[in-house]
């Protein structure tokens, strides 16, 4: 394989969430590591300043593996870094309906509002829809100058696990959806993208060069995340365990107390 093809290829191996995990095994490395009686009651490993980056990493993983099921003719490439700062794409979708900037939003048990110019999450305002159509601007730019054509990309807001969301009045210039309505949206989008186009678009996506990065190495460490997650899950379990113990030990603990009553009833008024 030559140097321009692997270059070409590298971003389309990048996985979901790449940077986010990244940020958050980084904070969370400063952690102490749980003792046996952290551990033995369920103390969860995950440090407070890591979690934010932890759910933030499963929301973009939950869109990862979603995004996957669109099928042939539809390429996904993931955690996309762009510019020389610190700043990404979670999500940037190529196929028959067009060029998409996804942003994923972690609001799980959260009440969403949205409306014409603004997103509310438990009536406190975001800047969810400024940041997507920022977002999509800059990927439009970076690829219309890359590919040498006119490059129309939509932007789009993902909201995860929300409890609620109410949509009042559906934004003009931004798409939002939730997790599990994107690929059937995305679908049914009007096809405005030949084969062609789509292959040409997605050869010049995939190189780190056409939004102005070196090719860099992938080299967060995937699995250190995975042992993280499952230690996470394992805690978790581990509280529901002592949760369930407790909760059912209290009608044991009432009717042993319940016949004791009688007996310390009469010893007090024997004295």
């Amino acid at each position: 394989m030559s140097a321009a093809h692997a270059s070409a290829d590298s971003l389309r191996h990048r996985r979901p969430a790449t940077s986010v995990i990244a940020e958050c095994l980084r904070v969370q490395a400063t952690v102490p590591h749980s003792n046996a009686a952290q551990r033995f009651f369920g103390v969860s490993p995950l440090g407070r300043e890591a979690e934010p980056w932890y759910l933030g990493a499963l929301d973009e993983l939950e869109v990862g593996r979603r995004l996957a099921g669109l099928g042939p003719g539809w390429v996904v490439l993931h955690s996309v870094p762009v510019g020389t700062g610190s700043s990404d794409l979670d999500h940037v979708v190529i196929g028959p309906g067009g060029v998409f900037a996804i942003n994923t939003k972690h609001h799980r048990g959260q009440n969403v509002w949205v409306g014409a110019k603004r997103i509310l999450v438990n009536g406190q305002r975001t800047d969810h829809l400024r940041i997507a159509k920022y977002e999509a601007t800059r990927t439009s730019k970076l690829l219309s100058v890359a590919a040498r054509m006119l490059v129309d990309v939509t932007p789009i807001v993902a909201i995860v696990g929300a409890k609620r969301m109410t949509l009042c009045e559906r934004p003009t210039d931004v798409v939002v959806l939730r997790e599990h309505e994107l690929v059937r949206w995305l679908q049914r989008h009007p096809v405005t993208l030949t084969p062609e186009q789509v292959q040409h678009l997605t050869a010049v996506a995939a190189q780190p060069a056409a939004w102005r990065r070196m090719p860099e190495p992938d080299a967060v460490d995937h699995e250190a995340f995975d042992r993280l997650q499952t230690a996470v899950g394992r805690a978790r379990r581990r509280r529901g365990a002592w949760i369930f113990a407790i909760v059912a030990s209290i009608p044991v603990v009432a009717i042993a107390l319940g016949s004791a009553i009688p007996d310390m009833l009469s010893a007090i008024l024997a004295r």
